[in-house]
């Protein structure tokens, strides 16, 4: 059966206009002259005026009076060198959204873009304009509206609401309620008309492509794409601006002052709302593009996978830096005289308890307790008492976490904490071969001791560090303490956006265990939560897999909505490694034929299992193959063989779950969490694969899919 309704007088209709509408808007701005940027040249002249007197030291000339001018000068000439010439609309891709609007007897049509042009007929709006933006992300095609903008009522009805992709300066795709077109691969220049499906969040073909029912032998096939266009090549999140929905728009549009947080589940454009939320911001308030705003990631991939998406929107000064490098770089500009390198062979006991809302607890009762002075060498003292004072650690433990570890846990804590508190003052006295070296955490611990016993972060010009807004990412797997350090670098607005997902908790250790009991932590209590309940990333039968892998891990509200139907999950059970690659070869080499722009994701549960089914894979010549490491992704077309913990965050057009067995992911919640991960990182289609019995958590699977012996 096929997915292409019939072309007809409507759909010839809707193209038409589209094409005719791209041509007026193209003509329009190749009339038009290009801004320059401003002549550097009379500046650059009157700097070396300046520098000739100041060298020549002329009496004759007020010393100070030049200096001051040749500053002032050298001022001007940055900025105009920073800002570059105006920001132009892009005749190759001038705008991504249409509306028709009808008011009384006027008729109006507009375009939705990343700049806005009103001069010539040409009527493109910055999408970030809310008071006529919000028409296009709150009605719909048919719907009334009715709204204050610029300062007076305007009712009507959108006549027409499309989405449109323009690429190279050809109009490629339209997205109405009438029907999804798209130009044909084997005739471009006629049109196909598909079933209109709700936009994702993240992409749909902009991003990669569907997987399309191909009859029945669709479940032992890795999608398809029936009209045979090339989609994006590049992985990375795409311009998604078009595809916000009026829920991720409100959030976005909120004011700046004061917290806000975002909880969503996988796919349903936490990242995405904070990100864009900031380029809003921006929008409305210049100086919030800046360094002056720091945009924090859970992890490099991460942060490698969205970096370019701020200056996609016109953003392009924001810091964006994954946690661990951003407290690491502080903490050695504010203790210069510790030891840079971290060590990575602390207990799990001494990590479990450095991040624990109990460190954070002791941390304050011992400073409140101890009174010094407010230099970094008291702070340091701080930090050295609470790690190696028992009975302070079990009297807060006592008053905050009752039971939270067991009196022989602190005991090896402390033991441990102090040989190495040791190594650190023999080395600060200038002792050789000490071996002094900080667990990553005590990085936070360190600045926390600071910001309590000296005072505010500080900036390499000896100014309180203070951000005009900072976004947090991942929220559940950071600590309080590391989370309260960024609270207190805050403006007076004390502006923040937190994005997260109880049901994605991967660090078991940082104490998370509900948001009300966090914000407890953090002094926060009463902070609002705003949910995301639409996942536009995955299909129904992925979102549906997913979600039962937690079992009583779910909580009753979390469970989302998907937007769309897919394959089913398959589970594929083996005897031996050997068959499962070359199983697995088959299929990726058929997927190359038939979709060579997209990108698979093999999620293995340890590096030794990686680098096997990376070889293997290899020896099969397996085209676009990459075996990742430290989270250096490529987003780019093929196959990309990585542990499930390095893909927190991101998104992938297939998922195989490879050595699903009992050994490797037993019942307890850290496997469900885990697995839950790595399932939702798929966009179409998700398979497992078990050598030998597989994990309890999905042997329900076996009696409902597709099984190989």
């Amino acid at each position: 059966m096929t997915n292409e309704p019939t072309f007809d007088d409507v759909s010839s209709e809707i193209v038409d206009e589209e094409e005719k509408l791209l041509e007026r808007v193209r003509s329009a701005l190749s009339a038009m002259p290009q801004a320059r940027a401003a002549s550097q040249a009379p500046l650059v002249r009157e700097l070396e005026r300046l520098r000739e007197h100041l060298i020549s030291g002329d009496e004759a000339k007020d010393q100070s009076a030049l200096l001051e001018q040749y500053h002032h000068q050298s001022a001007v000439l940055e900025q105009l060198q920073r800002a570059g010439p105006p920001e132009q609309v892009d005749p190759e891709s001038p705008y991504f959204g249409h509306l028709r609007l009808q008011e009384g007897d006027a008729t109006r049509d507009l375009c939705l873009g990343k700049t806005t042009c009103l001069a010539k007929g040409v009527r493109i709006v910055d999408w970030r304009d809310a008071p006529i933006s919000k028409i296009f992300y709150r009605y719909g095609q048919g719907e009334d509206f009715d709204e204050e903008i610029a300062g007076r009522e305007r009712i009507g009805e959108v006549v027409v609401r499309r989405m449109v992709r323009i690429r190279d300066g050809e109009l490629e795709r339209i997205q109405a309620p009438e029907g999804d077109f798209v130009r044909s691969a084997v005739a471009p220049d006629e049109w196909i008309r598909r079933r209109s499906e709700q936009p994702r969040l993240a992409g749909g073909e902009e991003a990669s492509l569907r997987a399309h029912d191909v009859g029945e032998a669709h479940g032992r096939r890795l999608g398809s794409d029936p009209t045979g266009r090339a989609a994006r090549v590049d992985k990375h999140l795409p311009e998604i601006t078009g595809l916000i929905d009026p829920t991720q728009f409100d959030l976005i549009t909120r004011p700046s002052a004061g917290f806000l947080v975002i909880r969503g589940s996988a796919g349903s454009g936490k990242t995405t709302v904070a990100l864009h939320r900031v380029a809003y911001l921006a929008f409305d308030d210049p100086k919030i593009d800046s360094p002056d705003t720091l945009v924090i990631m859970f992890s490099k991939a991460l942060r490698n996978y969205v970096k370019h998406v701020l200056p996609s929107l016109g953003v392009h000064r924001v810091r964006i830096e994954t946690y661990p490098e951003w407290v690491h770089d502080e903490r050695k500009r504010h203790f210069p005289r510790l030891p840079a390198k971290p060590r990575d062979d602390a207990p799990a006991i001494v990590q479990r308890i450095k991040l624990h809302p109990l460190l954070a607890a002791a941390l304050d009762a011992q400073v409140k307790r101890v009174h010094g002075h407010r230099r970094w060498e008291q702070a340091l003292d701080d930090w050295a008492s609470v790690l190696t004072l028992a009975p302070l650690l079990l009297e807060t433990m006592e008053r905050v976490a009752p039971g939270a570890f067991s009196e022989p846990d602190i005991e090896k804590f402390v033991e441990w904490n102090r040989a190495r508190v040791d190594e650190m003052y023999a080395h600060l006295a200038g002792e050789e071969d000490t071996g002094a070296q900080l667990d990553s955490e005590d990085d936070a611990i360190l600045l926390r001791a600071w910001q309590l016993r000296v005072g505010p972060l500080q900036t390499k010009g000896k100014r309180p560090l203070r951000y005009r807004h900072v976004v947090l990412d991942e929220v559940q797997d950071f600590s309080p303490l590391e989370v309260q350090v960024l609270l207190d670098c805050l403006g007076p607005q004390q502006n923040i956006t937190l994005a997260g997902d109880t049901q994605q908790h991967v660090m078991q250790n940082s104490g998370f265990t509900s948001w009300s009991q966090f914000f407890r932590y953090l002094g926060v209590e009463g902070t609002e939560v705003e949910t995301l309940k639409i996942s536009y990333r995955s299909s129904a039968q992925i979102v549906d897999f997913s979600y039962s892998l937690l079992g009583t891990l779910q909580e009753e509200d979390e469970a989302p909505v998907a937007t769309r139907t897919g394959p089913p999950v398959e589970l594929f059970q083996f005897g031996h490694r050997g068959e499962s690659v070359a199983f697995l070869a088959d299929a990726l080499r058929e997927l190359r034929r038939t979709e060579p722009h997209a990108n698979v994701a093999v999620l293995t549960p340890k590096p030794e299992s990686s680098r096997a089914y990376y070889e293997g894979l290899e020896q099969c010549e397996i085209q676009g193959l990459r075996l990742v490491t430290e989270e250096d992704f490529s987003f780019a077309p093929g196959v990309e063989v990585t542990e499930v913990e390095q893909v927190k965050g991101l998104e992938f057009d297939y998922v195989i779950l490879v050595d699903v067995d009992a050994g490797n992911y037993r019942d307890v919640p850290s496997a469900r969490r885990i697995l839950h991960v790595g399932a939702t990182r798929a966009i179409h289609q998700l398979w497992l694969l078990a050598v030998g019995p597989p994990s309890p958590i999905v042997a329900a699977l076996s009696e409902d899919a597709s099984t190989s012996a």
